[in-house]
């Protein structure tokens, strides 16, 4: 018998047979090369220019990431960098004008530096050879930035405050202790910093960057155990920082700290890890992301009203949603297993949105990928493994096919739903495939994190083999391949 697996980052191709069938009456599949499934475009990050007209962005449509702006309402896009070597990712245009924020590297030497563009001439706000820097945010009054850089010591992240008039900057906290920074607050008054004690057990500490006498950070979440803490925003109004923890139970949920009490307390909770948190511009709305069973569950609320805001339903993992400034316009990118990310708009009123670009190359059709599903299997001691299968159109009783297990990266790690390359290239040409999601995989509450724990390459590796086991019961899969 052969077993086969497929490892993230290496690829296994095979030939076979030209058609597939979804329908014997009525439908066939082609099959693809394997190039015509990665030429695909990728896009990310939607940010409003101050009018709300148009959306910064970035893609590698031209083989390179740059950065450049979309309507609203959909249409041509505009380049606005032209690296041929150096990624490109488009960060933000400034509040009141159509100035732009990027930050780019060095042919992937992986030492970014934050960028201001304007008239097409570009600025280098955090020069040299050995500076990483990262934006983290604007000032609530837009007359300044914050960026993250370790230009005065590779070893640690120090903070920056930048005028928006002149680009001088300040330094607002000198890093000494090697911590590294999570939130600050819009007023920059507040700043969070986090500790990483082990993979299973983290801080956060609070400094006031107000008193320039003291500037000790503050542990804040002093525990017993092992627990993580990771920060996520500190509230509009400056009265508290959100974090989320597993402290408290399997899985991330968001707590409460009061700046001025120092009290903890219950903020929101979810059945599984909550990913990310964080709030509108003006404050009136919070948008969340909750990891469910390997895809993304997105939530916009209406903190003035009290409820959650009723959006289209779409097919698909939801991420990168921003509101405009007017908080009266959504953008929001969509990724399904049959098609990379795609960039929608809309008005909040309104009732649909609308599909802004086309990442699947065009030769492709989506009707003919296949869409994964989520399964669970009994591990050699009985544990339920969570994994991802992909069955090809072509599979039945009467025509069996040859199947893949497909190991993810770690330590930790996912395999997640959404487009994959390489997966559909094998699914198209007649082999399953299941993604396997084995102990020590992220996601699945803290317990089933850990249970591979200085057991790497032992029990995890025989979940991985047990999912061939599965796969041989599946009467649809040729058990001698």
């Amino acid at each position: 018998m052969k077993f086969i697996l497929a490892i993230t980052g290496l690829s296994f191709l095979f030939g076979c047979s030209s058609v597939q069938t979804i329908d014997q009456k009525t439908k066939t599949v082609p099959t693809y090369k394997a190039e015509e499934f990665f030429k695909t475009v990728n896009y990310f990050g939607a940010r409003f220019s101050p009018d709300e007209t148009k959306l910064l962005i970035t893609n590698n449509k031209d083989g390179v990431f740059n950065a450049y702006s979309i309507p609203f309402n959909g249409g041509e896009q505009k380049k606005l960098t032209d690296s041929k070597k150096s990624m490109v990712r488009a960060i933000s245009y400034f509040p009141s004008d159509n100035r732009i924020l990027y930050s780019s590297d060095s042919e992937g030497d992986e030492l970014n530096h934050l960028y201001v563009m304007i008239n097409g001439k570009s600025k280098d706000l955090t020069p040299g050879k050995k500076t990483k820097a990262s934006f983290m945010g604007w000032k609530d009054s837009k007359d300044a930035f914050f960026v993250m850089t370790n230009g005065r010591d590779p070893k640690f992240f120090d903070i920056y405050e930048y005028s928006t008039k002149d680009y001088k900057r300040k330094l607002i906290f000198k890093n000494t202790l090697g911590v590294f920074p999570g939130s600050i607050s819009r007023d920059g008054k507040w700043l969070s910093v986090s500790k990483v004690n082990n993979n299973a057990d983290s801080d956060i500490f609070l400094l006031d960057l107000s008193n320039k006498k003291n500037q000790k950070p503050l542990l804040i979440t002093e525990h017993k155990g092992m627990a993580n803490f990771q920060s996520q925003d500190f509230t509009p109004d400056g009265k508290n920082l959100i974090y989320t923890t597993d402290s408290k139970g399997e899985f991330f949920e968001a707590w409460s700290y009061n700046l001025k009490t120092k009290e903890h307390s219950p903020y929101l909770k979810a059945d599984w890890d909550i990913s990310y948190l964080y709030f509108s511009e003006k404050g009136n709305y919070r948008i969340t992301g909750v990891n469910a069973d390997a895809q993304t569950k997105v939530t916009l609320y209406d903190l003035k009203n009290d409820k959650t805001v009723e959006l289209p339903k779409i097919n698909g993992n939801v991420t990168g949603v921003r509101l405009s400034p007017s908080e009266t316009k959504l953008a929001f990118y969509v990724e399904r297993d049959t098609a990379p990310s795609n960039l929608y708009t809309m008005k909040l009123s309104d009732k649909a949105p609308r599909k802004l670009t086309e990442s699947l190359n065009s030769d492709i059709k989506e009707k003919h990928l296949v869409q994964g599903h989520v399964v669970r299997y009994e591990s050699f001691d009985g544990i339920k493994i969570p994994s991802i299968l992909y069955k090809p159109w072509s599979a039945s009783a009467k025509n069996k096919v040859p199947a893949l297990v497909f190991v993810h990266g770690g330590p930790g790690g996912q395999s997640r739903k959404g487009y994959r390359d390489m997966v559909q290239h094998l699914v198209n040409h007649g082999y399953a495939v299941l993604m396997v999601n084995n102990r020590g995989s992220s996601g699945y509450g803290k317990t089933f994190y850990h249970l591979d724990d200085k057991k790497h390459g032992e029990d995890d590796l025989k979940d991985c083999i047990w999912g061939r086991k599965y796969l041989e019961e599946l009467d649809w899969v040729n058990e001698e391949k």
